[in-house]
């Protein structure tokens, strides 16, 4: 093989370059036009009547927790099996986090599994939609309202998807989203927040904006400082620039082209692998259209975490992206030290962890290059079963 194959690949077209241009050239680089017209496109995608654009995924999820009150003393429930941020985020604001193992199937959490975790001090729920399929969140949003619980969904992986009629976006009381360069849409940084509540929607606004009005401006487009020094509470400085929300707009316009592409590849590869011996695929439950995120395959148990490395480590040799998706949370060094976790404590998690191989997926992939990486993998495994013989 002698052209590498990066594990992902931003699809940026002129279209996305002139925009960014053009607001560099407009003078206007911070609350502007640009990020108000990103926050409309993202509202009605996920049929929210608020939209409010923020720096990062991981800045969502830390806001919402934050405007709804949560601090020391209050417990949140969220997975052992994501993203690091779906966590981080609760120790930012002095809560603990209550980890939840994962579902062998669609790896998010179980309603069930959620509700034996439920105390008086539980203030929240973070519900995540790993890789960006979306199964189980319908159930834990009836669970949420049927305890008054909060759900936050955590859909930074999976904008464009939806369950039923019913998008990505649409169950939490708040929904995050980021725009990552390996997502779907991408602003190169940046995120979102969506609600259908009115204060939590004004609170994100100010909090963003280091506690200043939500209709503050900043100085250089305004006559004087108006409000820009007027400070009403706590705040942070999680706005998005105009060129991050330039990019995204560009990106969002195109959302059902990159969409259907990565569906694509992901199809091309479902072909490929698709009973190819000890290896499980993404599996969708009928109801479930995924946004795809990444493309993740399992080894099957007859396989170690070494093995699995050592599988990585010969793709890589030959010029093909891979990387092992996700440690459990509970695991690493931060909570694992605070909470004295073991990997009995989550074996689902622990032992999907230890075999997860991510494949190269982005929207320019072609068959061939399907067809190469899915040749390399099939032989690195075979390589690390004779290791063992």
């Amino acid at each position: 093989m002698t052209d590498q194959i990066p594990l992902s690949l931003p699809d940026i077209t002129d279209d996305e370059v002139r925009a960014v241009v053009s607001t560099l050239r407009s003078g206007r680089l911070c609350l502007g036009p640009r990020a108000e017209e990103f926050e409309r496109l993202v509202a009605r995608r996920t049929r929210r009547m608020h939209a409010i654009a923020v720096s990062s995924g991981t800045s969502a999820l830390h806001l919402a927790l934050a405007v709804l009150g949560i601090g020391p003393g209050d417990e949140v429930i969220t997975p052992a099996f994501s993203f690091v941020a779906s966590a981080n985020c609760i120790l930012y604001v002095g809560a603990k986090p209550v980890f939840v193992d994962c579902d062998p199937r669609s790896l998010n959490m179980r309603a069930e599994d959620v509700e034996r975790k439920i105390t008086d001090r539980t203030k929240a729920i973070i519900g995540v939609e790993v890789f960006g399929n979306p199964a189980g969140m319908p159930e834990l949003a009836a669970l949420s309202n049927r305890y008054e619980i909060p759900l936050i969904e955590d859909a930074c992986e999976g904008l464009g998807g939806r369950i039923g009629s019913d998008p990505v976006g649409s169950f939490g009381r708040l929904a995050c989203f980021g725009f990552y360069p390996n997502k779907a849409v991408t602003s190169a940084e940046g995120g979102m927040i969506v609600t259908n509540d009115g204060r939590l929607a004004d609170l994100c606004r100010s909090m963003r904006n280091h506690g200043r009005p939500g209709s503050a401006e900043s100085p250089d487009t305004t006559s004087g400082l108006g409000t820009w020094l007027q400070h009403e509470r706590l705040g942070f400085n999680f706005r998005m620039s105009e060129l991050h929300a330039a990019l995204g707009v560009a990106q969002m316009r195109r959302i059902d082209e990159l969409i259907e592409a990565r569906q694509w590849v992901a199809e091309a590869y479902q072909r490929r692998l698709l009973g190819t011996a000890d290896l499980i695929v993404p599996t969708l439950e009928p109801e479930s259209f995924m946004s795809w995120f990444v493309y993740v395959v399992r080894l099957s148990d007859r396989f170690t975490v070494e093995d699995r490395d050592e599988i990585i480590a010969g793709l890589r040799r030959h010029d093909v992206g891979a990387a092992a998706y996700f440690p459990p949370i509970p695991l690493l060094p931060h909570f694992r030290e605070a909470g004295g976790y073991d990997e009995d404590d989550f074996p689902v998690a622990s032992s999907i962890s230890h075999r997860t191989i991510a494949l190269p997926f982005f929207t320019r992939l072609t068959e061939r290059e399907v067809g190469l990486v899915c040749q390399t993998l099939e032989l690195m495994m075979t390589r690390a079963t004779f290791s063992r013989s």
